[in-house]
């Protein structure tokens, strides 16, 4: 009887090493070839003002930065998410600069949506950058994101208090779940909820507030501490995150996205300004390709392909985003079916992986 419990033993353990997925029969952020790349080592397409839309549910407010939702952005293949944070009666709303301006709705909401998607895509990790002008506390944070059910997803590093020397891989984010990766500008690092990470501790910016396409630099800009330092800031294990967005100066200092250079701003090529030559630039100023790019509307454009470009990657799984004629004419009543080239067979995997580990436990009790 134990000749046949071992040769029992033997067989389901060599199914299930052959059923599970290996990072050759997944993708992760639409890649297998991503899978066993450190976090630090990939370049992750951002949406400035993720939340902050130009679309009928705003009225196309010329203080939006995007056409497209949150899970649009991701479905499309962004996968770093920028939004800003102010106080609104008693409660912690995602704002325009002001809530008055453009109110995207509670914090606790958007991260929720996040959430779902991440539910339905087991083989991504997102990141999340969020300004915190209102000062709101660690405790105010971790109290949104306990009401989006997100917690359990979001990664802790070693040390709030110093760059990481070594991030995870793609793959060891998936393999403990935590998936999540979260910044907060500017939060007092602490090992209270250590997963909200202060942003300047473990990252630094190039200048943001750029009016001109020939104002472009890779010169870093924030923390203040290292302004005009790039090479210390290199040293100091922060990862370098390339603001690559254009505004219109209006009355009063008050400035908007100007999409009417979007053209050349998200463009891989061409005339002064675009992304491609800038990334370049900055690849060579930081060593290595930045491991952030925010942009403005970032469906107009090269921004997509000029990311997978310094990745290295031909990316599979995403749902092509609409142009922006087509996202403001649909507004926000289209609806875009997720449609994962691996969708189906990842399930599978999952299923089989469950069902030998049950095998494995019936045997072992046997």
């Amino acid at each position: 009887m134990h000749i046949w419990l071992r040769l029992l033993w033997s067989i389901t353990i060599t199914q299930c090493a052959a059923l599970a997925p290996s990072n050759e029969s997944y993708a992760c952020n639409n890649s297998p070839d991503l899978c066993d790349r450190s976090y630090s080592n990939i370049t992750h397409l951002g949406a400035h003002d993720s939340p902050f839309l130009r679309d009928q549910s705003t009225g196309y407010s010329i203080s939006g930065n995007q056409d497209l939702n949150t899970t649009r952005q991701l479905d499309a293949g962004v996968r770093l998410l920028t939004a800003q944070v102010h106080s609104h009666n008693g409660a912690w709303h995602l704002c325009h600069s002001d809530c008055a301006l453009l109110d995207a709705g509670p914090l606790s909401s958007w991260l929720a949506t996040i959430k779902s998607w991440l539910d339905n895509h087991p083989y991504d990790v997102v990141s999340v950058l969020l300004v915190n002008p209102d000062l709101a506390t660690r405790s105010d944070f971790d109290g949104e994101f306990e009401t989006a059910a997100i917690r359990s997803y979001a990664y802790a590093p070693k040390s709030t208090t110093a760059a990481s020397v070594k991030w995870p891989t793609l793959d060891e984010l998936i393999a403990s779940g935590k998936r999540l990766v979260t910044f907060v500008a500017d939060i007092a690092p602490s090992m209270a909820a250590p997963y909200l990470m202060d942003e300047f501790t473990f990252v630094f910016e190039n200048p943001y507030s750029v009016t001109s396409l020939s104002n472009f630099s890779c010169t870093t800009q924030r923390p203040a501490t290292l302004q005009g330092q790039t090479s210390a800031a290199m040293q100091s294990g922060r990862l370098p995150l390339m603001n690559h967005f254009l505004n219109i100066r209006q009355s009063f200092d008050i400035q908007i996205p100007d999409v009417g250079n979007l053209s050349v701003t998200n463009a891989a090529s061409g005339p002064t300004g675009n992304l491609g030559d800038a990334a370049a630039i900055c690849t060579a100023a930081y060593g290595i390709a930045p491991t952030f790019i925010l942009v403005d509307f970032f469906e107009h454009g090269s921004s997509i392909s000029t990311v997978d470009k310094l990745n290295g990657i031909v990316a599979v799984g995403r749902t092509p985003a609409a142009s922006n004629a087509t996202a403001r004419a649909i507004g926000t009543s289209g609806v875009v079916a997720q449609v994962g080239n691996l969708g189906s067979s990842l399930s599978c995997y999952n299923g089989l992986s469950l069902t030998c580990l049950l095998m494995s436990l019936v045997i072992l009790m046997t």
